[in-house]
């Protein structure tokens, strides 16, 4: 592909790839589009790729903006084919109108993805992209294209999954080490512990126009039992008493490329791992994560801030001010009592958190439970106090989560929340909401049931109340 756009290069205008040309970006744009043939394209999509990577911030701000002003679907057109369609709903006009509606960027990228390795370029020119979508909302329609083109590239049909060891070169661990988004790696030795052939497991995909760049990537600790904190698995002390080990525990999940978030290449990416760990250990009954719980304090937070709506007690306020003080973890060690007041005040709130609050997307609101919901999880059990560490305790008070993946049910739990947005949860959490205050408008949690769409099923489903 190189030497094709080495040769391409020469059949073009020299005026295309001068140094001095302060509109040379939005030239060789044009260029692209312009319906040369495949060898001047490969050259031109290259040079354009060389040109946006030196490009300053603002450079590539006025691009996106080039991309979002002229390259869109002409609207007289788009409404003569309307009209035509709806004249004659035949299968001709309906061509038509996908043409005439079909956005000209979907094609300017598919020419881009031309010149080689350049679809890691485009992922890497979508994280950009998105971080000046909030100065210029009129830029969303311009990540809009590039979301449904990369949905396509990354089809899950074409990853693969592969387990990551010691024996795994040694350019993918650095990027494991690196994007490591749950649970710092803390160096080398770190990593081997995590990587240990005897109680640990990591897999991850990949794509093939991405070869050494993990897609996401999944840390399994093989247990005795369910934990409830973190500590006990990453302290990295072993069963030694010779039991097999009957639960996995997924305790950490990265996703490594920022330019393909809301991609779902994620889906029943837990499935295969347990599948694959089921032919490797056929002791293993139990399936689970060790999940944060990273909005929780926020949303605390503002439903606090809220006093007409009734869901915060006026003892619970008093109890939770408990957690003004820095060290009130230490405080709540020493204060049995006062820790059992606290600790049942944060479990029902957070079931309140995980079955009943929903964000504008009618979704629950924590984006760990949305990723594992619809993968087919069940949420399984609110673990007080699972992580102590500085970030654990500032955006989840300590909380951790345990999701359960039944892989005798992960389809019809993740077709139920697909569709309706139902909340697949144990008794155990269910139970939680008994000790949660009325909200107004509900005479007791009971009433939740009475809701539209809401069934009492014996793994507890909750949808959002309307």
């Amino acid at each position: 592909m190189n030497s094709v756009a080495e040769q391409g290069r020469a059949l073009l205008p020299r005026a295309l790839f001068g140094s001095d040309d302060e509109q040379s970006i939005e030239v060789l744009s044009r260029a692209l589009m312009s319906g040369r043939g495949e060898a001047s394209g490969v050259a031109i999509a290259r040079q354009l790729l060389v040109r946006l990577k030196k490009a300053t911030s603002e450079e590539r701000f006025q691009f996106y903006r080039f991309l979002a002003d002229e390259m869109q679907p002409d609207a007289l057109a788009v409404a003569e084919a309307a009209h035509g369609y709806l004249d004659d709903p035949s299968a001709a006009s309906l061509a038509a109108l996908q043409k005439a509606s079909y956005s000209p960027r979907l094609e300017f990228f598919r020419r881009l993805n031309l010149a080689p390795g350049a679809t890691a370029d485009i992922v890497a020119l979508r994280a950009d992209l998105m971080r000046h979508i909030k100065s210029d909302e009129a830029l969303a329609a311009v990540n809009r294209d590039l979301e449904r083109l990369l949905t396509s590239w990354f089809n899950r049909g074409f990853l693969v999954l592969r387990r990551i060891d010691w024996q795994t070169p040694a350019a993918i661990l650095e990027k494991i080490i690196a994007y490591e988004a749950v649970h710092e790696i803390r160096g080398w030795d770190d990593l081997r512990r995590r990587l240990d052939p005897r109680d640990r497991r990591c897999f991850a995909f990949f794509h093939p126009a991405l070869v050494d760049e993990p897609l996401i990537f999944v840390e399994v600790a093989l247990m005795r039992d369910i934990p409830d904190a973190i500590s006990t698995v990453l302290d990295g002390r072993r069963d030694d008493d010779g039991a097999a080990p009957a639960t996995a525990v997924f305790y950490s999940i990265s996703n490594c490329q920022e330019g393909l978030k809301g991609i779902s290449f994620g889906n029943f990416l837990l499935k295969q791992v347990a599948e694959d760990l089921v032919r490797d250990t056929p002791s293993l009954k139990t399936f689970v994560t060790l999940s944060p719980a990273p909005s929780f304090a926020r949303w605390l937070d503002r439903a606090l801030a809220t006093e007409g709506d009734g869901l915060v007690s006026a003892e619970q306020r008093e109890v939770l001010a408990r957690l003004r003080d820095p060290r009130w973890v230490e405080v709540a060690a020493k204060d049995g009592h006062g820790a059992e007041g606290l600790k049942s005040t944060l479990l029902s709130l957070a079931a309140h958190y995980f079955l009943v609050a929903k964000s504008a997307d009618d979704r629950p609101v924590d984006p760990v439970a949305r990723f594992h919901l619809g993968n087919g999880a069940r949420l399984e059990r609110l673990n007080w106090l699972g992580d102590t560490s500085e970030r654990g305790l500032r955006e989840g008070h300590g909380l951790m989560v345990n999701y359960c993946y039944d892989l005798g049910e992960i389809e019809r739990n993740h077709e139920a929340y697909a569709q309706d947005g139902t909340v697949a949860a144990s008794r155990a959490v269910r139970a939680l909401l008994k000790s949660q205050p009325k909200p107004k408008g509900l005479s007791s949690v009971p009433d939740l049931l009475a809701l539209p769409g809401v069934s009492k099923t014996k793994k507890a489903r909750w949808p959002a109340p309307e």
